[in-house]
């Protein structure tokens, strides 16, 4: 069949460095930025008939922007991307809607919903979210039991890893017997991923917990769920998280979205998209709040004299403010001895913690810093909110030249290469309960 001539596979840059490739396909008034995880390289949808006719269905009420993230397909390698799936993925769809030049669109997640953490984070670039057979978190845990075991977990990596597991098949049994689809959707797979990537993607994939992002949806969600599928449980959990989100369950094993039983939904999806939406609340977004503060002030501020001591400030401020802008942040104010920043992705705002802490150290001061990622509320000039006060709390707990981050910051970086050692659980002043506390003792800056 072949690409079509009227599509053509285009590039975004990445604020950073990196290019991705993508397809805005249809005209539409809704723009649709899909976030899938099929494993299908944009420049191969058009071989598959099944695919085509999924495609066309949804260029008849919107137009449908579908990209390769970095790693996979015609995108940059994985190097662009810095070994990190999840932010630099929200990465990428910035990086098309930028270069689209959408003030707002709706996102159509399939598999890891990175959708979420886009939808949560910027609230004023997201119409709506359409969530179809997801899972924010795959392993099981006492406080999710949709999860997989551990054995199960490990039988699929095992299997990847020895060339045997059937993707094809588990993701759409109904088409297992359909010998040309099964050629064509295990050469995309091979096409997608390069040497060595796949079992990488799948391992990060399979650690993955986005749970701490739901809450702080406000954008109206569909979820879509294909109840006889393994994960159906994954996807209701999503559903009964996200307030206000509606649920569509479907009597079939399938996930693929252009699937027989996939393909189906579309109907309800439509509706859902060109119906009358109710706003979204721009004032609260998902953020990773960043606090530091200088060891001994006090003291050193007295063995130094006030020249030497405000010189040394001065210095300090302009190592935060280079790290704060390169890591892509946002400075709000300073706290006396150190800063409030706030960061719209985990890693960024742990790497820039890092770099903080070590320009600092050159300088021979000793810092703490304290992370933590939750909804917070905008102000003109400065931010509010409880995960506010939680980020000040985690930094008090640091010892000297030590970033600490709460479980939900490590959740969030689950698969990355950021390394974590657990500090046990410790009682937050003004907090209720307990929190487990992580130090970073690696990360690739």
């Amino acid at each position: 069949m072949g690409v079509r001539d009227d599509i053509e596979t285009r590039y975004a840059t990445v604020d950073g460095g990196g290019q991705v490739a993508y397809q805005a396909i249809g005209d539409g008034p809704i723009d649709v930025l899909v976030n899938s995880m099929s494993g299908v390289p944009v420049d191969m949808m058009w071989e598959e008939p099944r695919v085509v006719r999924f495609l066309d269905r949804l260029s008849s009420f919107c137009r449908h922007v579908w990209f390769d993230t970095r790693g996979t397909g015609a995108s940059d390698s994985i190097e662009h991307a810095e070994g990190r799936m999840v932010e630099s993925t929200v990465d990428d769809m910035v990086a098309v809607v930028d270069h689209l030049g959408c003030d707002r669109v709706a996102i159509l997640g399939l598999g890891v919903p990175v959708g979420v953490l886009f939808a949560a984070a910027h609230p004023d670039r997201t119409r709506a979210l359409v969530l179809a057979d997801c899972s924010v978190r795959y392993r099981r845990a006492d406080d999710y039991p949709a999860g997989w075991t551990d054995q199960e977990i490990d039988e699929r990596i095992e299997a990847v890893r020895k060339g045997g597991y059937p993707a094809n098949r588990v993701a759409a049994p109904s088409l297992s017997e359909d010998v040309a689809f099964q050629r064509w959707f295990d050469r995309a797979h091979r096409l997608n991923f390069r040497p060595g990537d796949r079992l990488w993607r799948l391992q990060s994939a399979l650690n993955v917990d986005l749970r701490a992002a739901l809450g702080a949806v406000r954008a109206p969600t569909l979820v879509v769920t294909h109840r006889d599928r393994s994960g159906a449980a994954q996807s209701q959990y999503i559903a009964a998280q996200i307030d206000g989100a509606k649920h569509l369950e479907l009597p079939s094993a399938d996930s693929l979205p252009f699937a027989p039983h996939s393909v189906a939904s579309l109907d309800t999806v439509e509706e859902f998209l060109t119906g009358r939406l109710p706003p979204v609340q721009l004032d609260r977004v998902l953020a990773t709040i960043l606090f530091t503060d200088i060891v001994n002030s006090t003291e050193q501020a007295t063995s130094l004299g006030d020249r030497r001591w405000r010189e040394l400030l001065n210095s300090h401020d302009a190592v935060i403010e280079r790290e704060v802008e390169r890591f892509r942040g946002r400075r709000v104010k300073s706290t006396g001895d150190g800063v409030l920043a706030t960061f719209d992705g985990p890693g960024r705002a742990v790497r820039c913690a890092c770099a903080i802490r070590d320009g600092i150290h050159a300088l021979g001061l000793d810092i703490r810093a304290g992370l933590h990622s939750g909804e917070i509320e905008l102000h003109e000039d400065d931010v509010s909110g409880i995960a506010v006060h939680i980020g000040q709390r985690v930094a008090a707990h640091a010892r000297p030249n030590e970033v600490l981050v709460s479980r939900t910051v490590a959740d969030l970086l689950a698969g990355s290469d950021v390394v974590f050692r657990d500090q046990g659980e410790h009682g937050l002043k003004g907090v209720t309960g307990r929190w487990r506390l992580f130090e970073v003792i690696a990360q690739d800056a």
